[in-house]
């Protein structure tokens, strides 16, 4: 087994360790990416088939390198996965693929930090974690293992074709849950939409794409989330080129909403009696966006057409009207769940006084209470954007510049004494 040196071990190569590689290197720092899998393999394989990205290329991209197809077109998976990859060639990123870290642990008595590998070990000074926020697929244990049901997490869903026959539930109303049900609505099948808290902006509204407004607004620099909505998701979609995701329509197209899953018992699943309250929570959340954009093009006078359809709501479905509050799994005819509810944190690996009492990273703009440890890629490491790939960019850019001031520390000789 190899052992070696760098300064700098980051680990991960999507887009948080590539940009981070970028930025070392714009410094001339000495640094390592090391990825388990291929780069950028999240893209490919921990997502459905027919997937694209939630923001137009012209946004969603790193500064200086533009996407091959129209500015203001989705890119699929691949297509991101591909620009990702030519990125990392283009700025020299050292990735070496295939290592996976099982153990970072902090040197004693001197600085830096111990790294066990599957290719061997490594010594580094700083260590930059760069394995983002997709780590482990969430799947709460509320329907039992042993019940006759197909249970998948969003992010081992590919197509309609690979599941059974019969119908689908799709718990989880974020982006992938309302893009995964439409699309197997498409494909012929029953599907049920298991509807939570959410906001859900305009794909685009007055001729301007919904990435463009929150800019202009200013919401992407939002440091934190609005008290209270630390846990709602963005219903947003780049799918069928850009619509902007309507769940009444969603329900006239055949959709069976419910409200949030609570619990399942011999078969029964039973819903909460939120929907309506989360669909018009939704609804209150597009309007003031609309309402701002409006201001905003008052204030500044901007000739821009006006786009009075947007504000037409439609009529509550019956399944909101008439809620379903408990679903006879097998009655039903549901042989599959689908959970698009997100993912939790893996980092049994990073053994540093790095985390909360929680086991949540801590750290300030992603420099960790562990000094010489640093969190790259996390939503809301920053600021609201930090989860997209032009947002990584610039946290990425303020993480080198610190381990660059911890270098020139670390590089000081103080005046030999007379």
């Amino acid at each position: 087994m190899a052992n070696e040196t760098v300064e700098v071990l980051v680990i991960g190569a999507g887009q948080a360790g590539i940009a981070m590689s970028e930025h070392l290197g714009k410094q001339g720092i000495d640094h390592l990416v090391v990825e388990r899998d291929r780069v950028a393999e999240r893209w490919r394989s921990w997502r459905w088939d027919s997937l694209v990205a939630n923001g137009p290329a012209w946004h969603d991209r790193f500064p200086g390198s533009e996407f091959t197809c129209d500015p203001d077109a989705f890119a699929g998976k691949e297509e991101v996965a591909d620009y990702l990859l030519a990125h990392a060639e283009k700025v020299g990123a050292p990735i070496r693929t295939g290592v996976e870290v099982t153990k970072v642990r902090k040197n004693e008595g001197s600085p830096g930090f111990h790294v066990e590998t599957s290719d061997g070990t490594i010594d580094a000074r700083f260590i930059v974690s760069a394995t983002g926020a997709f780590q482990k697929p969430i799947i709460p244990p509320l329907v039992p293992e042993s019940a006759p049901i197909t249970q998948i997490h969003s992010s081992d869903y590919h197509n309609p074709q690979e599941l059974p026959d019969g119908a689908v539930m799709v718990i989880g109303a974020g982006s992938s849950g309302v893009q995964i049900a439409d699309e197997l609505q498409r494909a012929g099948k029953q599907v049920y939409l298991a509807v939570g808290p959410h906001d859900r902006p305009p794909r685009s509204y007055r001729g301007r794409d919904f990435c463009w407004w929150l800019g202009v607004l200013g919401l992407w620099d939002a440091a934190t989330p609005p008290v209270g909505a630390e846990h709602v998701t963005i219903a947003v979609s780049g799918a069928h080129g850009g619509t902007t995701v309507d769940f009444r329509e969603l329900a006239a197209e055949g959709v069976i909403l419910v409200g949030r899953a609570n619990e399942c018992d011999a078969g029964i699943m039973r819903f909460g009696t939120d929907l309506k309250a989360n669909v018009d929570a939704g609804d209150a959340n597009y309007l003031g966006m609309l309402d701002a954009a409006d201001a905003y093009i008052e204030r500044n006078g901007l000739d821009l057409p006006l786009e009075p359809a947007a504000r037409e709501i439609g009529p509550d479905p019956e399944c909101m009207t008439n809620p379903i509050l408990e679903l006879d799994l097998v009655a039903a005819g549901v042989t599959t769940i689908i959970w698009a509810v997100g993912f939790g944190n893996d980092y049994d690996w990073l053994q540093v006084d790095a985390f909360d009492d929680d086991g949540q990273p801590s750290h300030q703009r992603g420099v960790s209470s562990e000094p010489g440890v640093y969190f790259l890629g996390l939503p809301w490491l920053s600021r609201r954007g930090s989860s997209f790939i032009w947002g990584v960019w610039h946290d990425a850019k303020y993480l080198a510049d610190q381990i660059a001031i911890q270098r020139s520390y670390a590089a000081y000789q103080a005046p030999a004494a007379d």
